[in-house]
């Protein structure tokens, strides 16, 4: 099934309970559970591991099961990818100095896909909202190959600049981004062959909690394409330009 086959089924699917079957990753035990997205929000339930299910079944009382619920509005950012949920809530964690609370969710059903989900989730949470994957539906105006550059690797692949959002499509796992233009804080430039997106994912390393990709450019930058993009991005922030009298003129 191809990826734009998987995107158009989760887009038909809006209304409907999608249900994941996940590793809630533990500092000392794993768990297994369930994830449930719906149009309100998502829910985590435990459930009991093969060895619990059989201690059970012989008489043994069942050990407490854990179970959470966000309402979008409660999810400070919640972090997608293929295989990969992440959920990072506003409580703090209460021995971390105020470190905000995440819950670490990883797919254990081979079948099953978070991809299935973008469409639901992209709607929900604006700028909180990180799309680790490449939206295959973007309309491609105009793209360049790259090197997204990192602090121990990097990746190689593609930035395609669309209409409506930037997509970065590489093979390396969790490193493809799909960015609304809204959701872009600034994108800028030191040269002909490097470009930085500036956006709202979280990063303790970086200042104000913003984070940068850095991208070294394998084809020279078109100047026009840049200016072009810059434009549109401080435009959508209600940001007004001044006209030259040429283009008054016309």
């Amino acid at each position: 099934m191809t990826a734009l086959l998987l995107f158009a089924i989760a887009a038909s699917a809006w209304g409907q309970s999608l249900q994941f079957e996940v590793r809630h990753q533990r500092a000392l035990l794993d768990h297994p559970g369930r994830i449930t997205v719906d149009d309100g929000g998502l829910l985590y339930e435990q459930v009991l591991t093969p060895k619990q299910q059989k201690k059970v079944a012989k008489g043994k009382k069942p050990p407490k099961l854990e179970s959470a619920r966000w309402d979008y509005q409660d999810i400070q950012q919640l972090w997608l990818s293929p295989d990969k949920l992440v959920v990072v809530t506003y409580k703090d964690r209460k021995w971390f100095l105020g470190v905000d609370k995440e819950f670490e969710f990883y797919l254990t059903a081979k079948d099953q896909s978070f991809t299935a989900v973008y469409e639901r989730l992209k709607g929900k949470l604006d700028e909180r909202f990180v799309a680790a994957l490449a939206d295959p539906a973007v309309a491609v105006e105009w793209e360049i190959p790259v090197k997204l550059l990192g602090a121990v690797q990097g990746s190689e692949g593609v930035l395609q600049i669309g209409q409506d959002r930037i997509v970065y499509q590489t093979g390396r796992k969790h490193h493809s981004r799909t960015w609304r233009l809204e959701d872009i804080e600034n994108v800028s430039t030191s040269g002909p062959y490097q470009l930085t997106l500036t956006t709202h994912e979280r990063a303790i390393t970086h200042y104000g909690g913003l984070k940068g990709f850095n991208f070294q450019l394998k084809r020279k930058l078109d100047t026009g394409r840049f200016e072009r993009l810059w434009k549109r991005l401080n435009r959508d922030k209600g940001l007004e330009f001044l006209t030259s009298l040429q283009e008054r003129k016309q």
